[in-house]
């Protein structure tokens, strides 16, 4: 594939919505704290989720080398009725000088508990909300991640290899459904599966929770009996019965945010790479600081460092022939580059 036009990667960054009467937004900065004593609030569970794991041990590290940071890992579990009344309740303690989170739901539930308890401080990852003066997020590009892990699947699905076959499907199972996975991760998904060939559909299938691996395996059965063999998934703890299946019946997975080619040689064949863990450590160093600026909202990618894909893991190199691994790399150096052009739709 040629990219002939160098272009600059377009990013749709920040919008906005009114948080006091007169539209207000502020940028603001704190004061350097004496110590710091960190919420990190888990919506879910922690297991099961690389996202999560690596908050809590980006955390966890940060602590374990910094005198007077303490961390408490609070666990909301699954029902997202009850996480607002959780955090505020545990905010209401007085406890903590910052919230830690991740979660695109996050900001949301942050605005209303700042409402009620105006010098909290709020941090949230993989989420997005600029201006408001206690909460300051970190929104990862997804669909920059998404658009590689499918142009890998798009170079599975057309290719020779044993369980590759003719109906050009590629599947995405998610959890559930919220704005950053249906606008940009599935979105991404798809289009960087076009960019190999135009021809590929995608089939998305919804779990309705993060836990319930079986209803991940029925799932993946019938996307491969209608002729899925690349699946893509964000589910958590119920990714477990995606990979059984693949593994069982013969399909290839691509593996969002972290490592996963051992836990299932030859069929997990990419994996991207969120350095959640190194972007907490960093946040948490600018908390003690006293130099997080609240009310700002930065978008972190490829280019920032913060999400990558592994290729050099020896398991990726055994799963894919050379000539798959070859065309990727070239995608991916051209990706870095700027030379592919696209842009990240609205949240």
């Amino acid at each position: 594939m040629k990219f002939k036009t160098l272009l600059s990667l377009t990013i749709a960054l920040l919008f906005s919505r009114p948080l006091f009467a007169s539209g207000a937004r502020s940028v603001t900065q704190t004061p350097a704290p004496a110590s710091l004593s960190v919420l990190v609030y888990i919506t879910g569970v922690v297991a099961g989720s690389p996202p999560y794991e690596l908050l809590v041990q980006g955390a966890q590290d940060f602590a374990a080398t910094h005198d007077g940071v303490t961390i408490k890992v609070y666990e909301a579990q699954f029902n997202q009725a009850t996480w607002e009344e959780q955090l505020t309740s545990l905010v209401a303690s007085g406890e903590y000088n910052l919230v830690l989170g991740s979660n695109p739901s996050l900001p949301e539930i942050c605005e209303n508990v700042a409402q009620k308890f105006p010098k909290q401080k709020f941090i949230i990852t993989d989420a997005e909300l600029a201006g408001h003066p206690q909460i300051s997020t970190y929104l990862y590009n997804q669909y920059e991640q998404s658009l590689y892990l499918g142009y890998l699947a798009g170079l599975v699905t057309t290719s020779a290899m044993p369980h590759a076959n003719d109906s050009k499907r590629i599947g995405f199972i998610a959890a559930q459904e919220y704005p950053l996975l249906t606008r940009q991760i599935v979105p991404g998904f798809l289009d960087g599966a076009r960019m190999v060939d135009p021809d590929i559909t995608l089939d998305t299938r919804i779990i309705g929770n993060w836990y319930d691996a079986n209803k991940a395996a029925e799932l993946a059965s019938s996307m491969m009996d209608a002729g899925v063999d690349v699946f893509a998934s964000i589910a958590g703890g119920a990714t477990a019965g995606l990979i059984n299946t693949a593994r069982e019946r013969g399909a290839y997975v691509v593996f969002h945010n972290t490592n996963e080619y051992a836990s299932a040689p030859g069929v997990i064949v990419g994996c991207g790479l969120m350095r959640q863990r190194q972007l907490v450590e960093e946040i948490l160093a600018e908390a003690l600081a006293g130099t997080i600026q609240y009310g700002s909202a930065k978008t972190v990618g490829l280019k920032e460092g913060y999400l990558e894909f592994i290729a050099d893991d020896p398991l990726y190199i055994e799963a894919l022939p050379e000539s798959v691994r070859s065309s990727f790399a070239t995608f991916m150096e051209d990706l870095r580059s700027g030379r592919i052009a696209y842009t990240v739709p609205h949240l």
